[in-house]
């Protein structure tokens, strides 16, 4: 199966039993999901999600959450993964958004890495989510699964080389939902550790799996 041909299986397969594919985390708008994005690194968004509402009710906007202290914002977010440095950077970023762009999330990778503590993984998950941008966001799922599939290259050891791999091959109009794709198949089915290769519809396409068997 040539490369063109493994895309071709992946997008016709999920298109039928994902045709609706978004993210899990819940929000309001976008510094919410802003927020739950930099919550969410190196933490599951069933983690984030239970610590959103309150954090969102005592900081609806950036100028409410700027306002406040590491040490309040730590208070919401202590259960988190590393929550000292996320209360901070979100502190500091809260503060830019409201000094430097009116309180508004920005839409360009540029000004969105130039805040603290959003990379470009966060930053493109926004671009993609709120912006409709084609952007890929590759965390350890997209990652993961775009290498046991076939869909980049093994040479391709870097969350920026896949990035640019992925979206070389995938249509740009399906780039926002294809990453919630790898994603949600990553969580579910192709797991880190015991992938569920037979519940899995991508079978015929997979080079991991062929290869194994």
């Amino acid at each position: 199966m040539t490369k063109n041909e493994r895309y071709e299986a992946v997008i016709a397969y999920f298109e039928q039993t994902m045709p609706v594919a978004e993210t899990e985390l819940h929000f309001g708008n976008d510094f919410q999901l802003l927020v739950a994005v930099m919550l969410s690194a190196q933490c599951t968004d069933k983690r984030v999600n239970m610590v959103t509402p309150a954090l969102f009710e005592a900081f609806p906007t950036p100028a409410a959450m700027a306002a406040a202290s590491e040490e309040e914002v730590l208070a919401y977010v202590k259960s988190v993964s590393y929550p000292n440095s996320k209360a901070k950077h979100l502190v500091e970023a809260a503060r830019q958004l409201t000094e430097r762009f009116g309180g508004e999330v920005p839409s360009t990778l540029d000004e969105l890495t130039s805040l603290p503590g959003v990379g470009r993984k966060t930053a493109n998950v926004v671009m993609s989510v709120v912006f409709g941008k084609a952007a890929m966001a590759v965390d350890t799922h997209v990652f993961r699964v775009s290498h046991r599939i076939g869909l980049v290259a093994e040479k391709a050891k870097t969350p920026l080389a896949v990035e640019q791999e992925l979206v070389k091959h995938f249509p740009e109009a399906l780039i926002p939902k294809a990453h919630h794709w790898l994603i949600l198949h990553g969580r579910y089915i192709c797991k880190a550790l015991k992938p569920l290769c037979m519940e899995c519809g991508l079978r015929c396409a997979c080079a991991y799996y062929n290869k194994k068997s």
